[in-house]
């Protein structure tokens, strides 16, 4: 945690003793807001997340979404700058101050492609792939899952290698849902934490006496990597036209038939698409079947996006 936090004059901010200076809005949720900062000591800019508290409660899950990005040191795991926690009368704002990305994000990347009539190609979908499926993998050998994985939720860094943010969602990876109280209260959970667009089969409709696992992130990876291959992501139409996404998820994906995608790619996205999740692959098995398909130039990393 940060030991010092004051805004200062000329819309400077002091965090862990080192001065920032506020340059513009990046964007804002529900109760949070982004700022793009420069840092005075070293000349870097950093994103600084501000996460509106209004109770004890919403204290605790700021310090948990920092506390999960200092779990990681993973070159596809977005680190933690620093955190600290500012007073606002009776409320708090907690601030996470990250890395800023001048490219942005995968869907940011996606749409300006298809903004030109483009869309990625197999070898930097593939590339793309091996990144989010090694920091998934990292997640998941600590015990936890992402639970939010979309492309609006995937970084982009200078060579285009792909960074996974917004660990505010993360949880135990496997959850033992013993009665119906226990499944409400998950159903509930994933109704607010979860996308609905990019959210698992069994997230939707919880069992009284189930397993949910990690592999919810394997399916929202087929959604990420569906939105890669076709320029939007398998269920977004369905949502935005008020249809029920809860139902169409319970459906075997229908797949379109494209010339600039192989049928192992295909393959791959039907195995992390489907409904039963003891069916679909754990994300170690996914990395095998993706290192085997990966072009020859990624090592001489001359495919980039």
């Amino acid at each position: 945690m940060g030991h010092a936090l004051c805004v200062c004059s000329r819309g400077t901010v002091v965090i862990d003793n080192k001065r920032y200076l506020f340059i513009q809005k990046l964007g804002e949720g529900g109760f949070s807001y982004v700022d793009l900062v420069e840092g005075l000591h070293d000349g870097h800019f950093y994103a600084l997340k501000r996460i509106l508290c209004h109770e004890q409660q919403d204290r605790e899950e700021a310090q948990r979404e920092a506390d999960m990005h200092r779990l990681f040191h993973h070159p596809n795991i977005l680190r933690l700058v620093g955190y600290c926690l500012r007073e606002r009368g009776t409320k708090h704002e907690a601030w996470l101050l990250l890395p800023f990305f001048k490219r942005g994000t995968l869907w940011n990347e996606i749409e300006r492609l298809k903004d030109k009539g483009n869309f990625l190609t197999e070898d930097q979908i593939l590339q793309l792939l091996l990144g989010i499926c090694r920091g998934l993998e990292a997640i998941h050998a600590r015990g936890y899952a992402h639970r939010d994985l979309k492309p609006t939720n995937i970084l982009l860094g200078d060579e285009g290698q792909p960074v996974l943010m917004d660990l505010g969602s993360m949880n135990q990876a496997c959850i033992h849902v013993e009665g119906s109280r226990q499944a409400l209260a998950l159903q509930d959970w994933a109704a607010q934490r979860c996308t609905i667009s990019y959210r698992a089969p069994e997230l939707f409709s919880v069992q009284s006496h189930c397993v949910i696992d990690e592999r919810t992130d394997v399916w929202s990876l087929g959604c990420v990597l569906y939105a890669m291959m076709f320029g939007e992501g398998p269920y977004d139409m369905v949502f935005q036209k008020g249809d029920s996404v809860a139902l169409a998820v319970q459906n075997q994906l229908s797949i379109p038939h494209s010339p600039r995608h192989s049928s192992a790619l295909r393959q791959l996205l039907a195995s992390m698409m489907t409904v039963d999740p003891q069916q679909r692959p754990p994300i170690h098995l996914l990395l095998s079947q993706l290192e085997a398909l990966q072009p020859p130039a990624l090592g001489q990393h001359t495919t980039q996006i």
